[in-house]
């Protein structure tokens, strides 16, 4: 890897094209660097974890709303929708958009964590969407989806965006253009203007994830990769983006980051460099933030403990969890959250409130995408008492570990600690989640195929399934007319439709 020096330069000390950061990344992008069969493999992994999280939530309220928007903008050779079969095809951005949403929705697709938050699967949908409209075959969509990939880790683990309550997409529509830029096989010079216009029109505050967690949540990923689609289509038609996007004085590391005496290492493949950083990526076996990820099964653990013990949840005193500042701050008790703790909270923030997460995994034993968050779940009696005892405490230990840049060495969990009323304790820690690549049970093929039958049983027909699963395995070999068919198809009349009135489905006479 290569490191690049990143600062603020005046107008007065205008910084060489070829020094810019949206230049570095282009030529990341631009390099016709073969991909490397694991890579090729983890890709394959992550197409099918995205589709199946994308049909268990096909027929959720902002999937289809986002479908009905993008059915009103059908196109002769476009892109394909979750659920509509081949021969429904719609402009490539449109299908950027719902079918980005469908993935985003339970929030339970692939994760990277470092400087920045991250969810890169949700580069996927916007490089599938135009690879179908643009007749790209699956070798060519490959090699969009590593870069898409590496880009996206690459700016997490360099450059911190929610420190300034900056949504962490601003790193994601950058990383789309650039990998639509490989994808089409464009000059530097186009996917420079690409990257900086996505970045230009992708960047948003927080409050999408704090408070009362809205719908826009599932939508965010899918706005930026609708938007780079349509950066990546400007620049190819010629024109030009705000530059520099990153270094200037007044672009977003001068007002929306580190400010003009900011300095950020970012950290770039070299020239002929595989692009690897999809394999430092994990996915998510339970459907929740991925920082609960090891505390749920730690706390399926301490659970069982506390059952055979023949102790009732009502003994327990207080719950302590120790951890990272970020699990803390952010889905712990140290985000002065109250909502965290309401019984009648929507999904959305509860899946981002690690007490009602533990309780829940504390007393169930398990974990299940729909069950586990439904009203009657959340609003127990016996839960929501548990549930309150729970707070959690940063400790440096699990922060370092957070931050660490050795992949051995970080880890997104924490420490457990039950005080039972008459004094004793039960504690236990556990620093991976068990799916991670360091964990007691790291996911392979097999695991994200069982994970897309899961999730897809009772929606899709058995037949279906399978050709989905081999259509996606065989994927770096399909033809351009074959990628069609990395879409899914839902029995008929199985495929809810929105009952409401917006603009684009606005009757006409």
């Amino acid at each position: 890897m290569r490191h690049y020096d990143i600062t603020v330069h005046p107008e007065s000390d205008r910084l060489a094209r070829n020094a810019q950061l949206a230049w570095q990344i282009a030529e990341v992008a631009a390099d016709p660097v073969a991909i490397v069969p694991d890579v090729t493999e983890m890709i394959i992994n992550r197409v099918i974890d995205n589709a199946s999280v994308a049909i268990a939530s096909v027929n959720r309220h902002t999937v289809v709303s986002a479908r009905a928007e993008a059915l009103a903008h059908a196109r002769p050779g476009g892109a394909t929708l979750f659920g509509c079969g081949p021969d429904v095809r719609v402009h490539a951005e449109w299908a950027a958009w719902a079918n980005g949403t469908a993935v985003r929705e339970l929030d339970y697709h692939d994760t990277f964590l470092a400087a920045e938050y991250s969810h890169p699967g949700d580069n996927i949908p916007a490089i599938l969407a135009v690879a179908q409209q643009c007749g790209r075959t699956g070798a060519e969509l490959v090699r969009g989806i590593a870069t898409g990939y590496e880009i996206q880790i690459d700016l997490v683990r360099a450059i911190c965006l929610h420190k300034h309550k900056i949504d962490h997409v601003a790193h994601l529509g950058p990383s789309v253009a650039a990998g639509i830029g490989t994808l089409l096989g464009l000059p530097t010079e186009t996917i420079y203007q690409s990257i900086q216009h996505a970045l230009h029109v992708t960047t948003a505050t927080r409050q999408s994830r704090k408070g009362e967690i809205s719908s826009w949540k599932a939508y965010a990923p899918s706005h930026a990769g609708k938007m780079a689609v349509e950066a990546v289509d400007r620049a190819m038609l010629g024109e030009t983006s705000p530059s520099p996007i990153y270094e200037g004085e007044d672009g977003v590391i001068a007002w929306m980051l580190d400010g003009k005496d900011a300095h950020y290492r970012v950290a770039l493949p070299e020239a002929g460099e595989a692009k690897r950083a999809i394999l430092d990526s994990y996915t998510k076996e339970h459907s929740a933030e991925y920082q609960s990820q090891a505390l749920i099964d730690l706390a399926f653990r301490l659970g069982a403990e506390v059952k055979a013990s023949g102790r009732i949840w009502d003994d327990v005193k207080d719950i302590l969890i120790e951890t990272s500042h970020h699990t803390h701050y952010v889905i712990g008790t140290g985000s002065n959250d109250p909502q965290k703790f309401d019984p009648t909270a929507s999904r959305e923030t509860l899946d981002h409130s690690i007490m009602y997460i533990v309780a829940v995994a504390l007393q169930d034993g398990a974990w299940h995408h729909v069950r586990s968050y439904l009203p009657k779940r959340a609003q127990r009696e016996d839960t929501v008492r548990l549930w309150r005892k729970i707070h959690t405490v940063e400790d440096p230990k699990w922060t370092a570990r957070y931050h660490a840049d050795d992949p051995a060495v970080k880890a997104f969990g924490g420490r457990i600690i039950i005080t039972f009323h008459d004094g004793t304790k039960l504690d236990g820690e556990l620093a991976v989640a068990n799916a991670h690549p360091l964990g007691a049970t790291p996911w392979t093929r097999p695991d994200y195929i069982r994970k897309f039958r899961v999730l897809t049983e009772g929606i899709l027909a058995p037949a279906e399934i399978e050709r989905f699963l081999d259509v996606a395995q065989n994927l770096p070999t399909l033809r351009a007319d074959a990628l069609r068919h990395l879409e899914i198809t839902l029995p008929p009349q199985s495929l809810k439709a929105t009952d409401k009135t917006g603009i684009f489905n606005f009757p006409t006479d």
